[in-house]
């Protein structure tokens, strides 16, 4: 009986047809025979993960298929981001994602990620630990130029209900922040958040650090661009939801905050970058070996995406190929485990953007499962599997069902 499982989720992992490719996928043309092997010894399918029609983020796919309705749970990319940099929340704080980025005298944006600065720690310790009107801003640096932020009211009560400072391109005017309802906590959130964009601007151009890059002729990280705001629900972590003790192996910090976000334990391991170079070897090896201590394994594989939204389908078929000769750990897994591998979204290369595209589900077990006919891990094979088409809120009841784990419904 099937009593564990590891799901992979290769991050932007469909594709459409590439005529450079003899009319193949990335996934098609790479060579995957232990993923092969899998899909005919397994089950396989098709899944949107939020439905048809509908173009799915990382961050809404991911909460849908662990079982955690966006209508209900998600209410913004910042705590999830803050979660992922290890930021503590309080009852009551609104978080934001961010980049430090580089504006003019005019506050017009020259470049989102400040010349894609390598880490802007200093920054935001120079930020971190200020009050205005009362309000505390929290803020911590993540991967490069990125930046998480809570703040927190101390009494006073503040609102996600505001809009992103960030226009999300180069050559626009920051937006000033406003409120999107007409509540007094929403407009005085948004009156200490543009204060907070003032200050912070008059800090970040006389840092040091930005003196040392304008004599070395590169961007000042002098803006912090806000977005995604939320506050934390109040909602069951994945063990009290599911009744297993669950971990994270991610290298992208959306993904590891996803994970923290469900209160999954985050596994931290070497030369895990969240880009092609990213050890995959090293994470499905230890996705392996952690069945000992866990019931439920997460792991995440970003490079996937990466390529597809640099249209890159040369690169994209190769690093799903490194991907397949790491997936030989798979192989190996005890009889009472189950391994699923899917993605959140398409990425095609022709777009460079997430698509509504299905993407590839695919079980395997060395028992216990009704293998079907399709012997190729990609996405014209599977939409052939005895899965049939599902979508994202479907997998995590079909684990279940396998696990023995579904409540009785009737007598």
């Amino acid at each position: 009986m099937l009593k564990k499982c590891i799901v992979v989720i290769f991050d932007g992992l469909g594709d459409r047809p590439i005529s450079e490719l003899n009319n193949k996928t990335p996934l098609e043309a790479a060579v995957t025979p232990h993923l092969d092997y899998m899909a005919a010894n397994g089950e396989s399918g098709l899944m949107y993960s939020l439905g048809r029609g509908v173009r799915p983020g990382s961050d809404v796919s991911h909460m849908e298929i662990f079982g955690y309705p966006i209508s209900k749970y998600y209410t913004g990319r910042g705590p999830i981001e803050v979660a992922g940099i290890g930021i503590k929340h309080q009852e009551g704080d609104v978080a934001f994602r961010g980049n430090v980025g580089t504006v003019d005298e005019d506050w017009n944006i020259v470049d989102r990620r400040a010349g894609r600065i390598k880490d802007v720690r200093p920054f935001a310790e120079a930020l971190d630990g200020m009050t205005i009107n009362g309000v505390e801003f929290i803020v911590k640096a993540g991967t490069a130029h990125r930046i998480g932020l809570i703040m927190r009211g101390h009494g006073k009560k503040i609102s996600s209900s505001v809009s992103d400072a960030d226009p999300h391109d180069a050559g626009l005017p920051l937006h000033e922040v406003v409120p999107t309802d007409d509540t007094p906590e929403a407009k005085f959130t948004a009156e200490v958040l543009n204060k907070f964009m003032k200050r912070s601007y008059d800090i970040l151009k006389d840092h040091p650090l930005n003196i040392e890059r304008r004599n070395n002729g590169e961007l000042e990280g002098n803006f912090i661009l806000l977005r995604g705001p939320g506050q934390f629900p109040s909602m069951p972590s994945f063990k009290e939801k599911y009744h297993m003790k669950v971990c994270c192996i991610a290298g992208g910090g959306l993904y590891r905050g996803i994970g923290s976000f469900l209160g999954m334990d985050i596994i931290d391991l070497p030369g895990t970058t969240a880009l092609a170079d990213t050890d995959v070897d090293i994470k499905f090896r230890t996705a392996v070996e952690k069945l000992s201590d866990y019931d439920f394994v997460f792991v995440h594989v970003k490079g996937t995406d990466s390529m597809g939204e640099d249209g890159n389908y040369i690169g994209k078929r190769d690093f799903i190929t490194k991907i397949d000769k790491a997936a030989k750990h798979f192989l190996d897994i005890p009889e009472e485990t189950l391994v699923v591998f899917t993605a959140d979204h398409s990425t095609p290369c022709e777009l460079k953007a997430h698509s509504a595209d299905p993407v590839p589900v695919m079980f395997y077990a060395k028992s216990s499962l009704r293998v079907d006919d399709v012997t190729q891990f990609s996405e014209r094979a599977a939409a052939k599997g005895g899965l049939g088409v599902i979508e994202g809120k479907d997998l995590m009841p079909q684990i279940e069902n396998l696990l023995g784990k579904l409540h009785l419904i009737g007598a």
